[in-house]
């Protein structure tokens, strides 16, 4: 049952990780405070993220639940690559956004 928790735990992570960037470049404010701070915390939702997918690996290998493991490792990288490079690159979007603002 917890290793449900730790797939559970890794996607509700990944999805707040993008939607962090994405409302605040969506939001119109006049100020740009805490831009870093949103940055920096979409950005430790994705390692956390991460994380607890390696905790649910390791899970599938104590348990030596070989077949789960070859049937989804790709599928995981895959997943996990596209999870850093779309939260990078949103974070350096709205983080160049704000910074062009600040400065005009």
């Amino acid at each position: 049952m917890s290793a449900l928790w730790l797939n559970i735990g890794s996607l509700l992570l990944g999805v707040f990780a993008w939607s962090l960037p994405i409302i605040n470049l969506l939001k119109e404010r006049k100020s740009d405070e805490n831009q870093l701070l949103v940055a920096v915390t979409s950005l430790s939702a994705c390692a956390i993220s991460l994380c607890l997918q390696m905790y649910y690996t390791y899970h599938k290998l104590i348990i030596e639940d070989w077949a789960a493991l070859m049937d989804t490792m790709a599928t995981v990288i895959y997943a996990a690559s596209v999870l850093v490079a779309v939260t990078v690159f949103l974070n350096v979007v709205m983080v160049v956004k704000f910074r062009n603002r600040y400065y005009e």
